[in-house]
């Protein structure tokens, strides 16, 4: 007899969010390249729903070089006017703008740093990841707040404390899983 998983409500039954949530949502990741991958797809959410990006993550996977953060960051204007006739990803010529700052503000919070990673993890209180445990889930804590503020001193675009707290999940920062899910 086989035990039934219990998921999050949010995930529902569509497969490409039950194999999101189940392999990557609130699991732990201190790769420079994942927590870029999601600082993309985060932003390229404002204002959208998270499974119209999940849908689309193998064009922007496509489109902005595998997320290698040195390509984006050498991007131009020619591929900027590529990437709006790029029907694969969310044509907004302002985030595809911010995608390319963000990505060489995020080289130079490395060398500041030594890693994203660590830069973000100055944050978290000990410089550990939380687990939620207070039976609700939150769309911004005081340190997204924190970490939204700092980068948009350093002139980040599309990183609000909602966009940095989903981002946060996302790269297991915090573990929102409900209590009961499989995956907690």
């Amino acid at each position: 007899m086989t035990q039934q998983l219990k998921r999050c409500a949010w995930c529902g039954t569509d497969a490409l969010y039950m194999e999101y949530h189940d392999n990557e949502w609130g699991k732990t990741t201190h790769d420079d390249k994942v927590l870029f991958e999601f600082l993309i797809l985060e932003a390229a959410q404002a204002g959208l729903s998270w499974i119209t990006i999940l849908r689309r993550r193998d064009n922007y996977r496509r489109a902005f070089a595998n997320f290698d953060v040195h390509k984006v960051a050498a991007f131009d204007d020619g591929d900027v006017e590529r990437l709006m006739q790029d029907g694969g990803i969310i044509r907004n010529r302002l985030k595809i703008i911010a995608a390319i700052k963000n990505a060489q503000l995020f080289l130079e919070v490395q060398k500041e740093f030594g890693t994203f990673d660590q830069y973000l993890y100055s944050f978290m209180p000990d410089g550990k990841p939380v687990n939620n445990t207070s039976g609700s889930t939150p769309v911004t804590t005081p340190v997204s707040d924190a970490i939204s503020r700092d980068m948009k001193k350093r002139g980040f675009k599309f990183f609000g404390s909602t966009i940095c707290y989903a981002h946060m999940q996302a790269t297991g920062m915090v573990n929102d899983h409900v209590q009961g899910c499989s995956f907690k």
